[in-house]
């Protein structure tokens, strides 16, 4: 049967549909509350559907479906089937690592120990951690504060009457309660694995509460030691929390979720709150191989981390609704007060972990993390080509004197020194710096025009404000590239781009990395144009110098810097060895001049 016709047949419910291709492969998996109409929208004029999801439509071969409860169903079936068949155009995880997690054994005396694998067979596991140190730091806190076990021998009541086993060092230091040796019962030692479960699933406040009553029972049974051990405890809870309390409202418990979207990637936070502190955290990444909506990103981030974590809690905060919302759930939208901050604090996780991401591709991946660098700045100036090919150019005078100017070019992201130029102004008199950067704009692409007019840049950047800018873009005006090209100015104070036309500047994020381009060429420009303008300077002083002398002219003074290596040691020569060269009438004269006038050869 052809796939138009199955639609015909599909029901009007809930439920997961699955599209194969020609080789039986499962291609996509997506979810639908009308499955007939979900699907049908596929199956329009093409001109309708956007490139990726032409594609994808291009490929279905065949189509099977199953039919659920509610939307919620739909969605975690949806969830589970992406994982198993993993489909080349669903929304897939990025992060491959595996996280930390802390297990809880279900042996007679159970050991609590980190773990990456997380087996069938009857253990708890707690997490995943987003990160070692957080687990190891919750094991620490449980070594110092309850004598567990941490070897790894098979203890029993069989194991402790015949004897198998010797208490080791733990045990006669104290950080063991002897389990191999029956000095502690098995009932003592369960009740500190489920405060230890308890801790873990949330609940310090319910703990906290329980060693406060303690603490009063044996205060007044005068049991003060006794009481110093609850109290000991209680500080101790109260010291590992303050790091994690993130809001007055102490008895919030509550997912967070945020979002950041990158073109076809999305970066998630997740964090769990339980007695107003964070007990859970991870991170995820996501990469959109169809067009989709960010409110279906949204469902298919809370879906699995409902997978990883179990059940959800009873509030959930997002910064919008998702497309399918878990019933028995309350969906906070927050404009103001705790539930914002914590908002906040979720999106500012996820933009770290997308430029965390960023920089490790730049390592692991340059040429990808480049392009994705360059669309980005693609996107800030509102450009309809990728830059891969910029120029940037900058003046260097010192009070109109030996103007030069200097243009760099960056191919893909990255300096091409061989492409650099350098120009000595020839126009323009004293220090003018908006004639001078239209004659070097005007030489540059009137050259390249004649020579390159294929290698023209997509983006010129203007090492200044909108004086500098305006006069760049008369020249390109006048070359009749005004409409081919992109040009803007960057000024130094604030670091605002500056366009043309635009009476108000565009403020780039500064910690994104599409700034750090122009930044770093902006910089490259005006270190090759100083380093051009201190060379002509120098020549210029040690001409000053020298040929203004009568007598020396330029193959003397040729001669004189082989042997001395620079006027001040000529200056500080000795008459007779001086007068070798050039007689001692002139070595007179020359020692004369240098020593009585104070030239600037700087």
């Amino acid at each position: 049967m052809d796939v138009r016709e199955k639609i015909a047949l599909l029901p009007h419910s809930p439920g997961v549909y699955r599209y194969y291709n020609a080789d039986g492969e499962v291609i996509y998996v997506g979810k639908a509350k009308d499955l007939h109409k979900r699907v049908a929208q596929y199956f329009v004029p093409p001109e309708r559907l956007n490139t990726k999801t032409r594609i994808l439509v291009s490929k279905i071969a065949d189509l099977q479906y199953s039919v659920v409860d509610s939307e919620a169903d739909a969605l975690l079936l949806e969830n589970n089937l992406i994982k198993q068949y993993k489909p080349r155009y669903n929304i897939l995880l990025k992060d491959s690592k595996t996280y930390p997690w802390i297990c809880v054994t279900s042996e007679p005396y159970p050991r609590v120990f980190l773990t990456r694998r997380v087996e069938k067979n009857g253990s708890r596991y707690f997490g995943p951690y987003s990160t070692v140190m957080h687990a190891r730091y919750l094991l620490e806190f449980f070594e110092k504060n309850y004598p567990l076990r941490n070897c790894r021998h098979k203890i029993d009541s069989d194991t402790i009457l015949r004897g198998k086993i010797r208490p080791c060092l733990e045990f006669h230091i104290g950080r063991c309660k002897g389990c191999c040796v029956g000095a502690v019962s098995m009932e003592e030692y369960g009740s500190w694995i489920e405060e230890i479960v308890t801790f873990l699933k949330g609940g310090v406040g319910a703990i906290t509460k329980e060693y406060e009553g303690r603490m009063r029972s044996a205060a007044e049974a005068l049991d003060f030691e006794q009481a110093q051990v609850w109290k000991d405890r209680i500080d101790a809870l109260q010291a590992h929390y303050a790091r994690s309390i993130v809001t007055q409202v102490r008895d919030l418990e509550a997912d967070v979720f945020a979002l950041v979207f990158d073109g076809p990637d999305a970066f998630g936070s997740f964090l769990r709150l339980r007695g107003g502190a964070i007990v859970q955290s991870l991170n995820l990444g996501f990469r959109m191989n169809i067009e989709e909506e960010q409110d279906a990103v949204l469902s298919e981030f809370v879906a699995e981390i409902e997978s990883k974590f179990g059940e959800l809690s009873k509030e959930i905060i997002v910064p919008f609704l998702p497309d399918v919302q878990m019933p028995d759930a309350k969906y906070t939208v927050p404009v103001k007060g705790d539930k914002l901050a914590l908002l906040e604090l979720a999106a500012k996780n996820a933009r770290e972990y997308h430029f965390n991401t960023i920089k490790q591709r730049e390592h692991t991946d340059p040429d990808e993390y480049r392009r994705s660098v360059l669309e980005e700045l693609r996107k800030a100036l509102g450009m309809k080509e990728l830059p891969v090919h910029m120029e940037c150019f900058d003046n260097s005078n010192i009070q109109g004197t030996n103007p030069v100017a200097s243009c760099v070019v960056f191919r893909n992201g990255v300096p091409s020194k061989k492409d650099y130029r350098k120009f000595k102004i020839k126009t323009v008199v004293g220090a003018n710096d908006y004639a001078s950067m239209k004659e070097v704009v005007n030489r540059r692409y009137s050259r390249m025009l004649a020579e390159a007019p294929d290698d023209l840049p997509q983006l010129i950047v203007i090492d200044g404000g909108k004086g500098q800018l305006e006069f760049a873009w008369q020249a390109l005006c006048e070359l009749g590239l005004a409409d081919k090209l992109t040009v803007v100015g960057l000024a130094k104070r604030l670091e605002e781009v500056i366009r043309v036309g635009d009476p108000y500047p565009l403020f780039i994020d500064r910690n994104s990395q599409a700034l750090k381009v122009l930044q770093h060429i902006r910089d490259e420009a005006h270190r090759f144009g100083i380093t051009f303008h201190r060379s002509l300077r120098s020549k210029a002083a040690i001409q000053s110098a020298l040929t203004s002398i009568k007598g020396v002219g330029r193959q003397t003074e040729e001669r004189l810097l082989l042997h001395y290596g620079s006027v001040a040691r000529i200056a500080a020569a000795d008459p007779e060895d001086l007068a070798k060269f050039v007689g001692p009438k002139l070595a007179g004269r020359i020692l004369n001049e240098l020593n009585n006038e104070r030239k600037d050869i700087d």
